[in-house]
């Protein structure tokens, strides 16, 4: 796959998704865990953050958070999450009900999920229009449906409204959930693992259809994805995500090149190398912690070859630099979570 171009504004731009200190409890029978903890991001208009990290590191449930989509077991316990200026987690349940769909879209990695097997595909993207819109002219409806899975690659769009998912390919079905969540012309697209389970060929061309219509509409997205190849392919930053916590982040071309946080640094050491003969891939000692139980310092330091007594001991603060970054270029910030890193850059810089 062709690596896209980043797209850099020429001037500062305010970020259309801002998240403050977001933490998140779930209800258990072990107790209350902290799912997410303390989670700070942003995104602007036209660009692509991912969000990387092993299974059960809290990706998915920050975005849910920041939807009011958690189950019944969750609640939201700190923090912000501006939208376009507005706080989401003070919008009242009706106001964020028009916020979803409408002005942020949400594509789940299984489509068949965020599909109903009992409705034609025209019928479901419809009442999208339908109820996000208020269009009732049948007309009207059905040219809006067919313009929007025309945009989707859907081929020959108005000869498959009366079809139901389960004709469709896994590929195809993927094309009509980006296709409802794009009917409103969203500013921000939240993808989780929208490739998973694809062949590599449908995931190209799915990824490719996202970076063209990000393009076209200058509409964010926070791509959510275990994929390293696919966040580095396509997106403009990253944050790396372990035990509900970013440890690391900055754009993704500096980070994959030059990581900093040992867990990082253990994810891209475990990425097959191709051509690569004879060698045992690399691997993160450990396990996660359960979220039950967690270390009292650092969540990684169990696992990390780096760690000391403080490390154990203290949860790290943000450590944040430029790297050659001017005035009106924002990829130049990168910022990690880590009592070695940071005793590490400080000491290269002392002596430089």
């Amino acid at each position: 796959m062709k690596p896209v171009e980043p797209i850099v504004p020429l001037v500062p731009v305010a970020p259309v998704l801002e998240v403050q200190g977001l933490t998140t409890w779930l209800r258990t029978p072990r107790g209350i865990v902290t799912a997410v903890d303390n989670v700070s991001l942003s995104v602007a208009p036209g660009r692509a953050l991912a969000i990387v990290g092993e299974s059960g590191s809290g990706k998915s449930m920050t975005c849910l958070s920041m939807l009011g989509l958690l189950p019944s077991n969750g609640q939201v316990a700190a923090g912000e999450v501006r939208f376009k200026g507005r706080n989401l987690l003070a919008l009242s349940r009706e106001d964020m009900a028009r916020v979803r769909g409408r002005e942020i879209g949400m594509i789940l990695q299984d489509a068949m999920t965020s599909l109903n097997p009992l409705m034609t595909i025209g019928s479901q993207v419809a009442e999208v229009f339908r109820y996000q819109q208020g269009i009732r002219d049948r007309a009207e409806l059905r040219r809006k449906t067919i313009d929007v899975l025309t945009r989707a690659r859907i081929p020959a769009a108005q000869d498959r409204l009366d079809s139901y998912p389960f004709q469709f390919s896994g590929g195809m079905r993927q094309r009509v959930s980006i296709a409802m969540n794009i009917a409103c012309e969203p500013d921000l697209l939240i993808c989780d693992e929208p490739t998973t389970a694809l062949d590599v060929t449908v995931q190209t061309q799915i990824i490719g259809l996202l970076d063209t219509l990000r393009r076209e509409r200058n509409m964010a997205i926070v791509f959510i994805t275990h994929d390293l190849h696919l966040a580095s392919q396509f997106c403009d930053d990253v944050a790396i995500m372990y035990a509900g916590r970013i440890v690391e982040a900055g754009p993704v071309d500096r980070v994959f090149a030059k990581p900093v946080h040992p867990y990082t640094e253990g994810l891209l050491r475990a990425v097959p190398t191709l051509g690569a003969t004879g060698e045992r891939l690399a691997t993160i000692a450990g396990q996660p912690p359960v979220l039950s139980d967690l270390p009292a310092g650092c969540r990684f330091a169990p696992r990390c070859a780096y760690a000391s007594a403080l490390c154990h001991e203290r949860y790290p603060d943000w450590y944040e630099w430029n790297e050659g970054a001017d005035s009106v270029d924002p990829r130049g910030e990168r910022r990690v979570a880590c009592h070695a890193t940071e005793a590490r850059l400080q000491a290269a810089w002392s002596a430089s």
